[in-house]
């Protein structure tokens, strides 16, 4: 029978309206059916052979949690026939409320769970464990939006049993050998993530917003110009990146938007009005690849008085040598009007990048002085070692593009000071596979009047050799700074913009980070899964008020 091949996932909700993402085994009508009348239909758009949907839901009613179903051309798909979890409560879509409570959860790098009864590698899924308790009390508490800041899947580290996939379909001894090749590959990773029971249900049920990082496409994908060089010289990038960029506007950019924003996509519209979007899809992809203006993956949502700002930190870079810059012009400046338009409407301002603002000093400042030996700083044979350091040790984040580091340093002072300053800016993000918090400070100038504070958590389910978790211990300690300013002074480089210091952390292991804003309140609280006799579950580690 034909049914559901993925999804559904709930993606963006206000408080009267909805979308929800499917993929079908064929085409036809998708309609999502509420107990109370309310619900939406949209037909399926078809893709290198596979057919999707993206339905919106209307008239619902603000500060409801409505149950739904899934029917395709009048058969019902969801809940599924045979519920590998019959216990597990309906879907819904919990619309906000009047009131001012906002409760976000955010993590990043999840590997895919291994199926249910095998043993896990990485220990348990942060993701897991949150449906089981969402599914335990449904009337209790619930994130009202989860944010995935990358690494959602992994491009070029594929499980043993999807390693035999691929194997029945090419030669592996062929490049890009076990990394995945084309489209049909890319929707094979997204099947062994979103369809793990336990994640399928809670995406199902929770809001999510999503942005990429690198293993989604390769790891330190759009590291420097050189690097792109040397990738778009292979004989497969080509079609890896171009599938990657599909795969993601299909799977995760699509649910992003707001219905707005969807009715005035022409590539949306392009893609809906074809019997076959593939070709409109794949220009679209070749466009982004090969100018970073041409596409904007950031976007801007409102949670009542809570605003996230989700930047595209890998995309979007100026990658060539004196000019490099996290953010091109475009894409900067549109951070900035984000952040600074009305600021009086928000009280908590939230920048969801997958890389972190504040690193180690230790790590900051070797990545600060590569970039400067990559520059030419120091002549051109220190740049080719600088080139060899940049890519062996992953040095591509923010502190990797000083100027840019500097430029949101200075943003994040002037949108949080003055009368209209909100309470907090948080800075979200991920990759790093341990997570803590840092403070900055403006040296030489009056602190903004908001609490600024870079939140990291990672992973969400993966794992972190020993090595690492002494190196990052290590790089937040007083000895490493002082190593840190060896670096620096044989760079030339100058102070930062600011100075910071890690006030909680590093914890490592498999976790989630929630913060709960209330008002000009916020509290983070961060959980580590844990695998216990009843089950996986979350246990509380740390939880710090952040404002009052």
């Amino acid at each position: 029978m034909a049914g559901l091949r993925l999804g559904p996932l709930l993606r963006y909700v206000d408080g009267s309206s909805a979308t929800v993402w499917v993929e079908t085994a064929r085409p036809g009508t998708v309609e999502v059916r509420c107990p109370d009348g309310t619900g939406g239909r949209a037909g399926t758009f078809r893709i290198a052979g596979h057919h999707y949907a993206l339905v919106r839901v209307t008239g619902l009613t603000p500060g409801t949690a409505t149950p739904y179903e899934v029917f395709l051309d009048e058969t019902r798909v969801w809940p599924l026939p045979e519920d590998p979890f019959p216990s597990y409560p309906p879907s819904v879509i919990a619309t906000p409320g009047p009131g001012d409570r906002v409760r976000v959860a955010f993590g990043s790098c999840r590997w895919a769970s291994p199926p249910t009864g095998e043993p896990d590698p990485v220990g348990p899924d942060a993701l897991d464990a949150l449906a089981r308790r969402i599914a335990a009390d449904p009337a209790g508490e619930r994130p009202d939006v989860l944010l995935l800041l990358g690494d959602q899947v992994y491009a070029d580290e594929t499980s043993d049993a999807t390693k035999e996939w691929l194997a029945a379909r090419r030669d592996l001894n062929d490049p890009p050998g076990s990394q995945v090749a084309d489209y049909e590959e890319y929707t094979h990773l997204y099947y062994e993530s979103w369809l793990d029971p336990q994640v399928r249900w809670l995406l199902s049920t929770v809001p999510t917003c999503m942005i990429f990082d690198d293993h989604d496409v390769i790891d330190d994908w759009n590291t420097s110009a050189s690097w792109v060089e040397d990738m778009r010289a292979t004989s497969w990038w080509r079609e890896r990146v171009l599938s990657g960029l599909m795969s993601y506007w299909v799977h995760q950019h699509l649910g992003n938007l707001s219905p707005a924003d969807l009715e005035a996509d022409p590539v949306y519209a392009a893609v809906r009005d074809s019997p076959d979007g593939t070709d409109a899809l794949r220009a679209f992809a070749s466009d982004a690849e090969a100018d970073a203006t041409a596409v904007r993956w950031s976007y801007r949502r409102d949670f009542g008085r809570v605003r996230l700002l989700m930047v595209d930190s890998r995309a979007a870079r100026v990658l060539e040598e004196g000019r490099r810059s996290m953010l091109d012009r475009t894409e900067a400046g549109w951070l900035r009007d984000q952040a600074l338009d009305a600021r009086d409407t928000y009280d908590h301002l939230l920048i969801g990048t997958s890389l972190p603002w504040l690193l180690p000093h230790l790590v900051h400042d070797v990545e600060a002085w590569s970039s400067a030996l990559c520059r030419g700083d120091k002549g051109p044979r220190w740049a080719r070692l600088g080139e060899k350091l940049r890519r062996a040790a992953d040095l591509e984040h923010w502190s990797a593009f000083p100027e840019s580091f500097d430029e949101l340093a200075e943003l994040i002072a002037e949108t949080g000071t003055g009368p209209d300053a909100p309470a907090t800016v948080c800075v979200l993000s991920g990759d790093v596979h341990h997570a803590y918090v840092a403070e900055p400070s403006w040296p030489g100038r009056a602190a903004p009047d908001a609490r600024v504070v870079q939140l990291t958590c990672s992973p969400v389910h993966n794992s972190i050799p020993q090595s690492m978790r002494l190196g990052f211990r290590f790089g937040w300690s007083a000895a490493a700074r002082g190593l840190g300013r060896v670096f620096a002074r044989h760079g030339r480089l100058g102070r930062p913009a600011v100075g910071w210091r890690k006030t909680g952390g590093p914890w490592f292991g498999n976790q989630l980070m929630t913060l709960t804003a209330q008002g000009r309140s916020a509290v983070l609280r961060l959980e580590h899964a844990q695998q216990e006799e009843t089950g996986t579950r979350l246990r509380t580690v740390a939880e710090t008020r952040l404002s009052r």
